[in-house]
């Protein structure tokens, strides 16, 4: 396991952790759950931004698929490029800004400032009275309250990250209070900082038409905002395009110096991967790409913009963890909810034939779903963590606390059969089997077509149902990743097929979990806490939209959900985390695939950038700006494409 913090600094922040009475009720100008220090020190801006960059040009980028709705906040329609399902995205700001370069900390923005008492049973935040939405109205503890309340009604995923929260109450136009029903929940005052901040006085107007406006239905009417964007035009379901607010009241707030430095930010849609990729390549409609194909970053930028340096490739080093990312095995499927039968999965999947074969050996396997730091689990427990696990030895497999949890390695031809083997015996353990010989009287029904003959190859149950899955994928270029491992499932005798779906039918059937196996990434952060619930609680597993992918319901998982909430200090949240992770690893949820140390980015060379990006995300791009000179030597060596 990879440990990228110095375990100095963070013993350093443990301490911090464990909050002065005194300064408990103080006004905070900054909320970290890692730097204590930081909550009372004056925050001028981010220390790798330019501050004289300078504004203008329009940034090209490309979206997936289609939108038909302006509203990101509730299960029902496909919301446009630039807005978020969660946070503000271009459009709207949140009370706090999560930072770009630390981690778990947030910074001002609507809000100046919050507070809390010792016990952490409620939380006050402070609205700047510069605040606007675009209108000019001023943004009031009244909208703060009227969005708090309209998210948890319409959106799941806020109201599952805020379930905790009973209430907010305008104490003064500029004062917010949030009451909680639980004391000892240090992250609950902390993640109110991401609440978005909705125009009340919009929703509740008519329409052009004079229709009453529904923020729990899909739009196609530009709502007003708050954030440095807003919408500029639109063709449903092909392009966006949002243009920066001249006068938006925070343009010169800390968090924005130096960055939203384009005037406007246009997307366009495609169908499929391969399309996009096209026209990244001809320019002009994707000006850089988070690339993610280790075979198209080592062999495919050899297109003539590329070789002629007008497209540069770079590696940005990032320190913010590494997600888990794997095929999810979803357990309301009967055929996965024996722990046994995911095991085997996990045994038959060969990573290092894939990273020599498809990924140019530039992949590291994920071991944890808290990969990159202190918080992934490693050897056996001990210690705290010891402690916190023993109360549940009787519910747990006994490898939980005697065995340190590794995944197969396929290093030679001999540790293929055998890592192979051990899946057979597992599904056979779990009442798989080949289907015996058919007998005479079921040849004779099948020649007169009566009857049908299992098929040999396929494994069947006690029922003589067959062992059959679908992988589901929404660009053809998935099955690269899924036939090598559907190869060694057919070995075993399971039949897997790859079914690709166009976008819009993939979002809506991973919304609400219709599919036996996905790919899917879980991104934690370095403080994790009420997010875990829509990660793996029981809870999240029923409700639609909800992050518990692999719908996991499981009682032990439930109390270190808790346990990790509940955290008391650093040190205490370090050892609960291990405990979940651990738990998670050995219910075989997720087979899990590779991460990389390095954010790969692929871009037209039109951009200006400061000298440094933040380690903690690895490129900040909304510190770069659009050198026109660039730009336009790019327009007349193309075409005027870009």
């Amino acid at each position: 396991m990879r440990l990228r913090f110095r375990n100095s600094v963070l013993a350093a922040a443990s301490l911090l952790l464990l909050a002065a009475p005194g300064q408990a009720q103080e006004w905070r100008t900054t909320s970290s759950l890692v730097d204590q220090e930081a909550e009372f020190q004056p925050f001028a801006r981010y220390d790798h931004v330019n501050p004289e960059a300078p504004k203008g040009g329009t940034l090209n980028l490309i979206a997936m698929g289609s939108f038909d709705s302006f509203n990101p906040f509730i299960v029902r329609g496909t919301p446009a490029a630039g807005l978020a399902g969660f946070g503000g995205g271009l459009l709207y700001d949140t009370l706090m800004q999560q930072s770009v370069a630390e981690a778990s900390t947030n910074l001002p923005l609507i809000a100046d400032a919050l507070k809390y008492p010792d016990d952490f049973s409620s939380a006050t935040y402070r609205i700047n009275p510069k605040a606007r939405f675009h209108d000019g109205t001023p943004i009031t503890a009244e909208d703060v309250v009227w969005s708090f309340e309209k998210l948890k009604e319409h959106s799941q995923l806020y109201n599952r990250y805020y379930a905790n929260v009973t209430e907010a109450v305008a104490i003064s136009e500029h004062e917010v209070e949030f009451r909680f029903d639980e004391k000892g929940n240090r992250e609950l005052p902390h993640i109110l900082g991401d609440l978005v901040v909705l125009p009340r006085h919009w929703w509740e107007g008519t329409d052009a038409r004079g229709n009453k406006r529904d923020i729990g239905q899909p739009t196609l009417e530009p709502p007003l905002g708050s954030g440095p964007y807003r919408i500029a035009s639109f063709k449903p379901g092909s392009e966006i395009v949002w243009e920066r607010v001249k006068d938006y009241w925070a343009a010169d707030e800390p968090v924005n110096i130096g960055r939203n430095n384009w005037d406007r930010e246009r997307f366009t849609y495609f169908q499929d991967d391969n399309a996009a990729w096209q026209a990244f390549t001809k320019g002009g409609y994707q000006d850089f790409r988070a690339e993610n194909r280790a075979q198209r970053w080592a062999k495919e930028y050899n297109f003539p913009a590329a070789q002629a340096g007008d497209v540069i490739r770079k590696e940005f080093p990032e320190a913010s963890g590494e997600p888990m990312q794997g095929f999810v095995l979803n357990t309301r499927r009967p055929l996965f909810q024996d722990r046994r039968v995911r095991e085997a999965f996990t045994w038959a999947f060969d990573f290092e034939a894939m990273n020599r074969t498809l990924f140019h050996d530039s992949y590291t396997r994920t071991d944890s779903y808290f990969e990159g730091g202190e918080l992934a689990s490693s050897g056996v427990p001990t210690g705290r963590e010891l402690e916190i696990l023993e109360p549940f030895r009787d519910q747990l497999p006994p490898e939980v606390f005697d065995k340190e949890f590794s995944l197969p390695v396929y290093d030679t031809p001999q540790a293929a059969r055998e890592n192979l083997g051990q899946a057979a015996r597992l599904l056979r353990e779990a009442g798989w089997e080949r289907p015996p010989a058919p007998g005479l009287w079921q040849r004779l029904l099948s020649w007169v077509g009566l009857a049908s003959l299992p098929d040999p190859s396929v494994l069947v149950n006690a029922q003589g149902q067959p062992f059959r899955i679908e992988f589901l994928g929404d660009d053809p270029t998935d099955e690269r990743i899924m036939k090598p491992f559907i190869d060694n499932l057919r070995l075993l005798g399971i039949a897997a097929s790859i079914r690709i779906v166009d976008s819009n039918q993939y979002i809506n059937r991973y919304r609400t979990f219709d599919f036996d196996v996905v790919t899917a990434v879980l991104r934690q952060s370095l403080s994790p806490g009420n997010e875990q619930r829509d990660f793996f609680s029981s809870a999240a597993a029923s409700q639609p939209d909800s992050r518990n992918l692999a719908g996991i319901r499981d009682a032990v998982v439930d109390k270190l959900v808790d346990r990790v909430i509940f955290a008391e200090n650093r040190a205490d949240l370090v050892a609960a985390t291990h405990a979940l992770d651990r738990v998670l690893l050995w219910g075989y949820y997720i087979v899990p695939h590779w991460h990389l140390p390095t954010v790969w980015m692929a871009y037209w060379n039109k951009f200006g950038m400061p000298d440094t990006q933040p380690a903690y995300i690895g490129v900040d791009v909304q510190s770069w700006w659009i050198d026109p000179e660039r730009e336009a030597a790019l327009a007349r060596k193309y075409g005027g494409a870009n």
